[in-house]
């Protein structure tokens, strides 16, 4: 290959484009990535010290090819584990209480990982028949948190099914919580891009592609208006957030699965104390917004979960940032669809889209780095004049 036909762009400096950006460095490509803002991170940015909060979750799921992406290359760093006595304080709000136990359908759910569910029903119908309405409820309201949707069983059958099994997993959970957060690993993956030669253009924002093989790693919005193609479109989530950080109390739960609205609470500074000054505990909590109801709505109910969570909270506040994401939580399937039906990787023209609403699977952040790391093998064989037919899945 000679220098002009390994060279590669970038388009978009977070998770998505900076491990596109190393898997094609790690082949000898000449990569010029350009993020639009002055810091790379994308939604994986994070707070200043002392309180590190992010925009979405501080986890990653181990058990998919974006985590051993990151564990071969020492990305993931040192992980954090929650103390033994963070069981105890775990469990579900129903019926407007903290309670331990869940609908003995929801258990049989869990149970039945390998009952085979239908992608062209939608969950609700489906799962209520097997199970039963309130249980099949309760299911869906506590897998909003990875769908960040306040109607979770409106969506396919297989995959909600697929997202329960994952999140509830009878066998031990895959959760890692790196130490830092998101943050540290994309500090990480950072200087491992700038070591392996990456071009690194900050308030760089690209006006258009051409010339040679281009990934654009940007939210599918900005995707669309760059590559000005109005099907680059898809069905995601809607909530408010909350980050919270409050003097300790031994009353605080660690998580708390909201049957009852769809809501989740979460403490991260009991497995990362380097997130939070001594004595105080930070924890994220998020609301999915109904159809119709405002922000400031969608925050009362999200501030009743916090009164669940974590009582006499506002008497203990040290710190606090409120925001919402829209259409900027990751895909969601309706029924008759799975991940092969959204935005193809491969737009033809060598281009080829990351992120977390295209094809690829995995759930949330997963589907951009396991699209990322799709686009850069098609970016490597373009450039290398090897590329097969269009190809329209991962």
């Amino acid at each position: 290959m000679t220098a002009a036909s390994t060279e590669i762009t970038v388009v978009g400096g977070g998770i998505a484009g900076l491990m596109a950006a190393i898997t094609c460095a790690e082949e000898g490509a000449a990569v010029t990535l350009h993020e639009a803002h002055s810091a790379l991170g994308g939604r994986g940015r994070a707070t200043a010290p002392p309180h590190v909060a992010h925009d979405g979750s501080h986890v990653f799921y181990a058990d998919g090819p974006h985590w051993r992406w990151l564990a071969e290359r020492g990305l993931a760093g040192p992980l954090g584990r929650p103390p033994a006595r963070a069981a105890l304080r775990a469990g579900f709000r129903s019926d407007g209480g903290f309670r331990r136990g869940v609908p003995a359908g929801f258990l049989r759910m869990v149970a039945h990982r390998n009952r085979p569910a239908p992608v062209d029903r939608d969950f609700l119908g489906w799962a209520a028949e097997r199970y039963g309405e309130r249980a099949t409820r309760a299911a869906a309201n506590a897998i909003s948190v990875v769908t960040y949707d306040a109607d979770t069983g409106r969506l396919s059958a297989a995959f909600v099914w697929e997202l329960l099994h994952r999140v509830f997993a009878p066998a031990v959970p895959a959760v890692r919580w790196p130490i830092g957060g998101w943050q540290a690993v994309i500090d990480r993956t950072a200087a491992r891009a700038r070591e392996l030669g990456v071009r690194i253009e900050l308030e760089s924002r690209v006006a258009e592609v051409g010339g040679r093989p281009t990934i654009v790693a940007t939210e599918l919005a900005s995707a669309r208006r760059l590559l000005g193609d109005d099907t680059l479109r898809w069905e995601s989530g809607d909530c408010v957030l909350l980050d919270l950080a409050v003097r300790e109390h031994r009353r605080d739960a660690f998580i708390v699965f909201d049957l009852d609205e769809g809501g989740f609470h979460e403490c991260y500074s009991a497995q990362d104390p380097t997130i939070a000054p001594r004595g105080e505990a930070l924890f994220q909590l998020d609301m999915p917004v109904r159809a119709g109801e405002t922000t400031a709505q969608a925050r009362l109910r999200l501030e009743g979960l916090a009164d669940v969570a974590l009582p006499g909270w506002r008497e203990r506040v040290t710190w606090q940032r409120k925001g919402r994401a829209k259409d900027r939580t990751g895909a969601l399937d309706l029924p008759g669809h799975t991940w092969r039906d959204r935005p193809a990787i491969d737009r033809g023209g060598d281009v080829f889209l990351a992120g977390d609403m295209v094809a690829a699977p995995g759930m949330r952040g997963e589907i951009a780095m396991n699209s990322a790391l799709h686009a850069a093998r098609l970016a490597l064989r373009s450039a290398r004049g090897t590329r097969p037919a269009r190809r329209t899945q991962a």
